[in-house]
């Protein structure tokens, strides 16, 4: 067996998990939710709590990671001390050995005990005790945005009990509380924090569904835990309280403007690129390309202009269109003239189907189902060519992903996808502000990595 060929002899079970029947969430105290102490009750049963438990072990004895979904983007993870099964996230990912993982924790104490430190002492409250390895600038934060979309940087324990590969040499280690129920069952059950970066092939946009997952790393780990789509849609929000100010490493979940709100976060910048840095990267995302679809990506900003789609569509037969603030699908299929026009000048037709944005599931649940494939044919001025019958003729297939930056970011990776599942050369995104905040700049800052051209309409 060649050695490209290793994963070939892996077999991927998807097991779906609703975290609603799994069982009951048990807190000390209530008003601390899962800042304070908690325990699950698992339903005897329940076959979710059945999956949710063939998880566990896998985490627990397995080299090969496992798949599973948080708020943000659905995580590939695997123990953060076991350093056969963090390795089992690289080769599954192919991910570059310089790239450093966030660690996943289900409790404060959790984190606490990374340190070494007494049970009395893992049961401080983050207000105040001069010992707590929790730095004093992160108190602030994390009571506000944990559990949730916020990584923040501590300094390594010493001695370390994390894997060496989790951290890629540096002295620092991510960490953040996710908020999804699931992800912090598992974490909680496994009994120790995960180490998890997104779920999907490298450089790939990230999975906000099991089926993203499945699509990238078939073949590659043997289990993916389906608990449906992701809600926030872009990776978490990476900062740097270790040093003053303090330093957004990674746009994310949490916005700038909600991070200054809080006490010695007032003067926080920016401390990231939208392109690809080099030398040792601080935080996931910073240093490599990411993000891309198969299909060539390029950003555009200002009007849909049909005489700047045809300039780019040398050697294409399909091309993609996403669209966001001011770009209409419903424009481009009622701009047949123009079309016309713009072919009569470059020799090649144009022909334009609109997608209804939704899931890869849904999509491939309805053919499945011999139900319809939910695209629509514009039919304004000109008419459908069918695929390879006219070599001058290019499909165009377009997806509109909303206008205000959540619903961007929530839809921006699954339509990539869906647009290279439709066989497009090139996805024309139309681009948004990124002074809108810094759930606008995670949305640039992921085109931006996946682009190859960024240009003016």
């Amino acid at each position: 067996m060649e050695k490209k060929d290793w994963y070939l002899e892996i077999s991927t079970q998807v097991l779906s998990v609703d975290v609603n029947h799994i069982g009951d969430f048990l807190f000390e105290e209530p008003e601390k939710s899962f800042l304070g102490n908690w325990d699950l009750r698992l339903s005897p049963d329940s076959p979710h709590a059945a999956n949710l438990l063939q998880a566990v072990r896998k985490l627990q004895t397995s080299d090969l990671p496992v798949a599973f979904p948080t708020e943000t983007v659905y995580g590939l993870g695997a123990g953060a001390t076991r350093g056969e099964a963090i390795a089992g996230i690289y080769k599954a990912k192919q991910r570059p050995a310089d790239n450093p993982l966030i660690v996943h924790i289900s409790s404060l104490t959790q984190l606490r005990q990374l340190f070494n430190l007494s049970p009395g002492l893992d049961q401080t409250p983050l207000d105040g005790f001069s010992h707590d390895p929790i730095p004093a600038i992160y108190h602030s934060v994390i009571s506000r945005f944990w559990p949730g979309p916020l990584t923040v940087l501590l300094r390594l324990p010493k001695p370390s009990p994390l894997a060496p590969s989790v951290t890629a040499g540096l002295p620092t280690f991510g960490v953040r509380m996710p908020s999804s129920r699931l992800a912090l069952a598992l974490i909680h059950l496994a009994g120790f924090p995960v180490a998890a970066p997104s779920a999907n092939a490298s450089t790939r946009p990230s999975p906000t569904t099991a089926a993203h997952v499945l699509h990238d790393l078939s073949g590659r780990i043997e289990l993916i835990i389906d608990g449906g789509p992701c809600q926030v849609g872009v990776e978490s929000t990476v900062v740097d309280g270790l040093v003053d100010p303090p330093v957004v490493l990674r746009p994310g979940g949490v916005s700038i403007e909600m991070l200054s709100q809080c006490p010695g976060w007032e003067h926080v910048v920016v401390g990231y690129g939208d392109g690809v840095e080099t030398g040792v990267p601080r935080a996931p995302g910073m240093k490599y390309k990411h993000y891309s679809p198969t299909a060539r990506v390029i950003l555009v900003h200002g009007k849909l202009n049909i005489q700047l789609l045809t300039k780019y569509l040398r050697g294409c037969k399909k091309a993609g269109i996403a669209t966001t603030k001011t770009w209409r699908v419903e424009d481009l299929a009622a701009s047949g003239a123009s079309i016309t026009q713009r072919a009569a000048e470059t020799g090649r037709a144009l022909c334009c189907s609109i997608v209804q944005h939704g899931t890869l599931d849904a999509m491939h649940s309805n053919a499945n189902n011999g139900g319809p494939r939910r695209t629509l044919m514009a039919t304004h001025g000109y008419e459908r060519v069918a695929d390879g019958e006219d070599s001058d003729t290019v499909h165009v297939v377009a997806t509109d992903l909303g206008t205000s930056p959540v619903t961007i970011a929530q839809k921006l990776f699954s339509a990539l996808r869906e647009l290279d599942m439709h066989g497009v050369d090139v996805i024309f995104v139309e681009g948004i502000g990124a002074d809108e905040g810094l759930t606008a700049a995670a949305v640039m800052n992921r085109l931006r990595k996946a682009a190859e051209l960024e240009i003016q309409s």
